[in-house]
């Protein structure tokens, strides 16, 4: 039986690239793809793949919080993340979200086509110029702490702080998320308060800095 995959990319030619490659490689099947995080939480809630290769920095919703949502709805989905960033903070988010590997978008496909093959019998699969990334957060010390925006806020206020930065008003987010306005203004001030940041500015260099948005 073949191995169902959805490619999450926020970038058509990548996603056409893997496809080609994924579809003439014997017992893969790519089933769909999405150029961001919150249509990719819904396709795998729709069409329950086996594997989800999934970008991080995405628009609307970025792969951490993908990820963690698609793991919460949909554990026996395995995620893979393609990134052409190496920062810590982006390798330890994914796997603390419930990704089962990390690759860099540099790596040969044979590589990419191994991780898979790998996570789908329930093993983690890091490249090597990830895994020293891993190694290096693993042995860092319990005393040094570790304060970034995924222990700062919560899951909703770092979705709401994302569009907020991606230019989104109170009206269009309230309607992306299903919640009221009301409940929008009650998360950014929450936002602002939690990260003692007062402008909007202030906000979307935040986000920026913290790996939520790359605007």
């Amino acid at each position: 039986m073949s191995i169902k995959l959805i490619i999450v990319d926020d970038h058509k030619i990548m996603r056409d690239g893997l496809r080609c490659l994924l579809e003439n490689t014997p017992g893969m099947e790519v089933i769909a793809e999405a150029a961001e995080g919150r249509t990719a939480v819904q396709l795998v809630r729709e069409l329950s793949p086996d594997v989800v290769i999934m970008d991080v920095a995405m628009p609307d919703l970025n792969g951490i919080e993908a990820t963690r949502k698609i793991r919460e709805e949909s554990p026996d989905t395995k995620v893979v993340a393609l990134s052409m960033h190496s920062d810590k903070r982006f390798v330890a988010e994914m796997l603390n979200a419930g990704a089962s590997g990390y690759l860099l978008k540099d790596c040969a496909f044979e590589e990419l086509a191994c991780a898979v093959n790998t996570i789908i019998s329930d093993k983690y699969y890091l490249s090597s110029n990830i895994a020293g990334v891993v190694m290096a957060e693993y042995v860092q010390s319990p005393h040094e702490k570790n304060i970034s925006v995924f222990s700062v806020l919560t899951a909703r206020e770092r979705e709401v702080l994302q569009l907020l930065a991606e230019g989104g008003n109170t009206t269009r987010i309230a309607a992306t998320l299903h919640v009221s306005e009301k409940t929008v203004d009650a998360h950014r001030r929450n936002i602002m308060s939690k990260l003692d940041i007062q402008s909007m500015a202030g906000l979307i260099k935040y986000a920026i800095r913290e790996g939520l948005t790359f605007i």
